[in-house]
């Protein structure tokens, strides 16, 4: 089938709200080409399991692409339109599975040497449709922090490297309580600016302090079920006659909730944590791991006022067939190790943060856990600044919050 050919009927398989829109844009969707059309229904064909941001973008592109005249139409699609395509991508049920679609046609675009040229007609496309998109002003600053070295009694390795240089150091804060106290500022903002998936609090430890209402909450050993189906049928998979990556992704792709024992409840987010674990390298066995993609994903997906990302101690690196068998118990930790990896993943936390509109305005804290060291960014600090003398963990947050 092509696009041309397109029905109401064709969508019958799509959730709810993917199926309406669909519908209602068929007369669009029926004018794109097929090297376009099934990128987007990648997008749509989850919609129903998006956060409000994603749609947002989605909802965005649409009404960018129906305000072209015919003549821009064609224009803005002209890149894709000319792209050289097989009959097997068209024969493809790219309607129903354009995850498949999109995987087989950047095999072929890579092996025919198109990819530089969808690369740039994709990247204009999406500031073309960003540009004409009117973002609501936030309702107040984004705030990130970071909690490592859960576990950790001596350190000798010098840590905040990378995020010293953008705000003040410290390397005696009093915190008797720090945890409890971090995870009540989210708690605080949260409850001020409530809104759907707008705080988070993501954690790698054994045993997750409560979270507090209004927020988010995803934490490595509440997935500890789903983690063990996944790794039983990962280690299946590699311990084949025959190991072939390729359709290892595919079937990772295709796992539906139910399958790796994730409960029913909030759909959005548990398909968010079945992406965390089929989609992420390592997420699966690695606490610091799992914590690190989970941020990435939060802030890249549902643009949130507020992430706190506090990471536990991980797996030791082990051969795949003792990593996969953690849940046979006797997995042996690393604390020292997983510090350093922390230390980096606070720091890709700030990065992935400053991605995001408004990062001239924001605040982020990282902090040793039960330790003195700390590095606090924002206008209320210095960048490149250092205090050695006490200060109350506390009173740094309220300055940031």
């Amino acid at each position: 089938m092509l696009p041309g050919q397109l029905a109401a009927s064709s969508f019958g398989a799509y959730p709810e709200e993917a199926r309406r829109i669909a519908t209602s844009n068929l007369e669009l969707l029926r004018k794109l080409p097929l090297g376009f059309l099934p990128l987007l229904l990648r997008e749509l064909i989850v919609y129903d399991w998006k956060f409000p941001a994603e749609r947002n973008e989605i909802d965005g592109q649409l009404t960018y692409l129906k305000s072209l005249g015919a003549a821009d139409l064609g224009k803005a699609m002209a890149p894709f339109s000319q792209l050289r395509l097989t009959a097997a991508l068209e024969k493809l049920d790219w309607i129903n599975a354009p995850a498949i679609f999109a995987e087989q046609l950047t095999a072929h675009l890579w092996s025919t040497h198109q990819i530089d040229g969808f690369r740039a007609a994709a990247v204009a496309h999406i500031e073309h449709s960003s540009a004409v998109s009117r973002e609501a002003p936030l309702p107040t600053h984004r705030l990130g922090i970071a909690i490592i070295g859960h576990g950790v009694q001596d350190n000798t390795y010098r840590l905040f490297r990378k995020l010293q240089p953008k705000g003040m150091y410290f390397t005696q804060v009093r915190a008797p309580d720090g945890v409890a106290a971090l995870v009540d500022a989210v708690g605080r903002r949260a409850a001020t600016h409530p809104a759907p998936y707008a705080h988070w609090h993501i954690d790698g430890t054994a045993a997750p302090v409560a979270t507090p209402k209004h927020v988010t909450r995803v934490a490595y050993a509440d997935l500890a079920g789903p983690r063990s189906v996944l790794q039983g049928r990962m280690q299946a998979i590699y311990e084949a006659s025959v190991f072939d990556p390729e359709a290892f992704r595919t079937k990772m792709a295709q796992l539906q909730p139910g399958d790796v024992g994730l409960r029913a409840g909030d759909g959005v987010l548990t398909r968010f944590q079945l992406s965390l674990l089929t989609e992420g390298s390592g997420t699966q066995v690695f606490a610091t791991t799992f914590v690190q993609w989970a941020a990435r994903e939060a802030l890249r997906r549902a643009q949130p006022l507020t992430v706190l990302a506090r990471f536990g101690p991980r797996q030791r690196e082990n051969p795949m067939n003792v990593l996969l068998a953690e849940a046979q118990g006797g997995a042996e930790l690393d604390a020292q190790g997983s510090l350093i990896d922390a230390d980096m993943g606070a720091y890709y936390t700030w990065l992935n943060q400053q991605r995001l509109p408004g990062a001239d305005r924001a605040a982020f804290f990282a902090w040793f856990e039960s330790h003195g060291e700390a590095v606090a960014i924002g206008p209320e600090f210095r960048a490149g600044g250092r205090s050695d003398g006490p200060a109350e963990l506390q009173e740094l947050v309220a300055k940031l919050a």
